[in-house]
């Protein structure tokens, strides 16, 4: 197992019952409709969610792996992760994890946006992983502006890798049915999107860390996304924007992987992490809805009761 550093971070969530007044709350000032309640999660397995396990609940944890230092201003081809070490970084034997990241170039070829989604049972993995790579120009008859077209990328399963790279950020659990907090959510009236919505709300509630995971499906409408593509040969900035990522604005329906927190122990969490993906080969990194009066969503959640910042930055271990 690789050793890199990790340091752990216990939680005390609210109930779940608690934050659903906190929610529905807080997303009215988005959407349209909105309901939160807590049910027992169906079985997430099912379309249109496709995850490893049936469900997200027992002993939840939140994994925040690398980050952007090792993307910028070179690649640091060095942090490669085998998602199984790092379940067992972050205390796990057998169960699910799902999330966000980016692709193990070293399997795929190139560099992909992760969509992490693997359960092991008896030490046996159930890889229902996802990547989304942008296509070069000459794999497409026809090549379109990278900012609206969807032939220029290609969402596919990974079924023979269990590894991510460079920064990867994980929501785990025993991956079985249990109490869970359900999210529907329809007609985006604002411009804060889904998952940002979630934290303001959980931010203008409460000072300590909060941490979700879970899935949510953008059921109609469109999405901006971005991904990813191959690393670049030239310095990239270490901080703003460098026009090095590709945006596409894709279709639902979208099943999308969530990790968020509110208010950073000082661990330099990534503050949010949403990666999705289709049966219709579109995926990538979540950003908002394109169609705010179409959009409805579909949500599970559940509360992180420990964070694992593992590969941080350096100055966390000095």
């Amino acid at each position: 197992m690789a050793l890199w550093n990790t340091k752990k971070h216990v939680l005390s969530p609210p109930s779940l019952q608690e934050l659903v007044e906190v929610l529905q709350n807080g997303l009215e000032d988005h959407f349209e409709t909105v309901s939160v309640e807590v049910t027992r999660s169906p079985d997430l397995r099912e379309a249109p969610f496709y995850l490893a396990s049936e469900g997200i609940s027992g002993n939840e944890r939140i994994g925040d792996i690398g980050g952007s230092q090792n993307l910028r201003p070179f690649p640091r081809l060095d942090h490669k992760y085998s998602i199984r070490d790092l379940m067992d970084l972050m205390e796990m034997g057998d169960g699910l994890v799902i999330g966000a990241g980016a692709g193990p170039f070293h399997h795929v070829g190139v560099n992909t946006e992760l969509m992490p989604n693997i359960s092991f049972k008896d030490g046996t993995p159930n890889i229902q992983t996802r990547f989304a790579k942008v296509r070069p120009a000459e794999d497409s008859d026809t090549v379109r502006d990278l900012e609206t077209s969807t032939l220029a990328h290609t969402c596919c399963p990974l079924p023979t890798s269990a590894d991510s790279a460079l920064l990867t950020n994980l929501y785990g659990s025993d991956g079985v049915p249990g109490d869970v907090l359900k999210i529907v959510a329809k007609g985006r009236k604002g411009t804060v999107d889904f998952a940002e919505s979630i934290r303001e709300a959980l931010h203008a509630k409460y000072s300590q860390t909060v941490s979700l995971g879970g899935v949510f499906v953008l059921h109609k409408g469109k999405a901006k996304i971005h991904v990813m593509p191959d690393f670049s040969k030239e310095a990239r900035p270490l901080k703003g924007k460098d026009n090095w990522l590709k945006f596409f604005n894709v279709s639902a329906p979208l099943t999308c992987l969530s990790v968020l927190h509110v208010n950073d122990p000082g661990l330099r969490l990534h503050p949010q992490h949403t990666h999705c993906f289709s049966e219709h080969g579109e995926g990538g990194h979540f950003h908002h809805d394109s169609t705010p009066a179409d959009a409805e969503y579909e949500a599970y959640f559940n509360t992180a009761k420990a964070i694992y910042r593992i590969d941080g930055p350096d100055e966390l271990y000095e």
